[in-house]
């Protein structure tokens, strides 16, 4: 008889469990990775080493081979998935630096705190690079846990091509734990995924997102021991196998808490690969150009999801869609209210589930870079490229041993490309097709009128400003970081 109420007891604790399970919103983990190229994964044909636990993700879940990063550079792109927003809007260009006076204002909305407001755990566990500030620091912006580096890890004096940069600070929430070394870099892979584990293991009764947004593979590369000469394709295709075993680990604490058909996994990256850096650079496949364009190769970005169940498996989408869009779509998912202020992506939940017919809600995507420049819009698979300057890698030069080479300034005309027809945009088409280029040229002046543009000095009537630090918190962060002063510029 003991034996039998022991079983009955059993078996009702875990339909309760199974039963709450279902009624709770889903979690939700993001895995950002740093100038990873859309060729650096599996399924999309790396080459020289292996990544089996992002491949699990393709079987068991969805491949995206046209996802796009808002802006193809750090600060920026980060700021478009946490916002919801093309940066520019909120007042965020390019890549912020150690000391910057801004940062993501407080009176945005981001991605924890719509979680937050429905109850949610938050944990972030990698580089923030909005901000270093306590203000901008992410436990005071949506965040209940959070462990990394604030800014890029090239940004220390130890990189060879870093200038007047400050020892790079670890952070555990708003505490500043120490300098990092070179050691704390090469193990940041394994603390981040070991925290992130936890993390999970901590929250399994409750809802949860958790963003790990790892530093690598960003120059320098770092690798800890047990990855290190892993792999046929130098340290870079250690790093990625080490990346690749971090999403092992969390799939793997998915699975074991019994959360697989409850939890909703997205790996992504922010820009594409610095391609300057040669060997130490990932690669962009068939797509041109890379990180600090807009061309394909700098925004087109490697995309997987997972969700047994909701996700559908084993399948390929190939209509565009963008970062900014998982704001909305998160938000809807779990019920919560968007923010009071605009924002620019739009639900897309049709397209990650598969919807058939399925189509994206924009009508355009705009492809802003540097302060404030309209360098392309895009409706659907046509791509109208505007006026401007861009840097690209000479023919035959290759950087090495994580030293670059310089690149070339070019130029571009007015140009139209035909991204199903030619992916990798060689052939410019807008001499054919005039109307089309009329019809995006709507877009870009819908673009200038919204959010500005420098090229052709418009100014935007939507755009809001970033963070800003008074003189006095500006001046306290300069001697936190410069306690001698800060070092001059060089003069050319």
């Amino acid at each position: 008889m003991t034996k039998f109420f022991t079983l009955l007891i059993a078996a009702v604790a875990a339909f309760v469990l199974d039963t709450s399970a279902e009624d709770r919103p889903p979690n939700v983990v993001i895995i950002f990775t740093d100038d990873q190229g859309f060729g650096d994964i599996g399924p999309n044909g790396a080459v020289g080493y292996e990544t089996p636990n992002i491949d699990r993700m393709a079987k068991e879940g969805r491949l995206f081979t046209q996802w796009y990063a808002s802006q193809p550079v750090c600060s920026a792109s980060r700021t478009g998935l946490l916002t919801g927003c093309y940066s520019n809007r909120v007042g965020i260009n390019g890549a912020l630096g150690p000391g910057s006076r801004i940062g993501i204002n407080p009176e945005e909305t981001l991605l924890p705190e719509v979680f937050k407001s429905k109850g949610y755990a938050t944990g972030m566990f990698g580089k923030w690079h909005l901000g270093d500030h306590e203000k901008f620091l992410p436990t005071n912006n949506g965040f209940d846990e959070y462990f990394g580096i604030p800014y890029s890890n090239d940004m220390w004096p130890q990189h060879p091509t870093s200038k007047n940069f400050p020892p790079l600070p670890l952070f555990e929430g708003t505490k500043r734990l120490r300098s990092a070394d070179e050691h704390d870099q090469k193990m940041m892979t394994t603390w981040l995924t070991t925290k992130a584990v936890d993390f999970i293991n901590r929250n399994r009764t409750n809802p949860f997102f958790l963003y790990v947004p790892h530093p690598q593979p960003h120059v320098p590369l770092f690798v800890s021991d047990r990855f290190a000469g892993t792999t046929e394709n130098g340290i870079y295709g250690d790093v990625i196998a080490e990346i690749d075993w971090s999403v092992g680990e969390i799939l793997n604490a998915i699975t074991t808490n019994g959360l697989d058909e409850n939890t909703l996994v997205i790996f992504t990256s922010d820009n594409g690969p610095w391609l300057s850096y040669g060997t130490h650079a990932g690669s962009s496949g068939e797509f041109r150009e890379g990180k600090g364009t807009v061309w394909e190769g700098g925004v087109r970005e490697p995309c997987v999801m997972r969700w047994p169940g909701k996700i559908p498996a084993g399948t390929v989408c190939k209509t565009p869609a963008m970062n900014i869009d998982l704001l909305p779509t998160l938000a809807n998912l779990i019920d919560a209210d968007l923010p009071e202020r605009k924002i620019d992506g739009k639900d897309i939940w049709p397209i990650l589930a598969g919807e058939e017919g399925a189509e994206n809600p924009h009508d355009a995507y705009w492809f802003y870079f540097r302060s404030n420049e309209l360098q392309a819009v895009q409706s659907d698979n046509w791509k109208l490229i505007l006026p401007h300057g861009y840097r690209s890698v000479p023919e035959g030069l290759e950087g090495d041993n994580g030293l670059p080479v310089r690149y070339d300034n070019i130029k571009s005309g007015l140009e139209l490309y035909h991204l199903a027809l030619d992916p990798s945009e060689t052939t410019d088409v807008a001499k054919d097709y005039p109307e089309k280029v009329a019809e995006l040229m709507k877009h870009a002046e819908a673009a200038r009128a919204e959010l500005g543009d420098k090229l052709t000095k418009s100014e935007g009537s939507g755009v809001r400003p970033a963070g800003m630090l008074t003189d006095e918190e500006y001046a306290a962060l300069d001697k936190i970081h410069w306690p001698n002063g800060r070092p001059q510029k060089a003069k050319k």
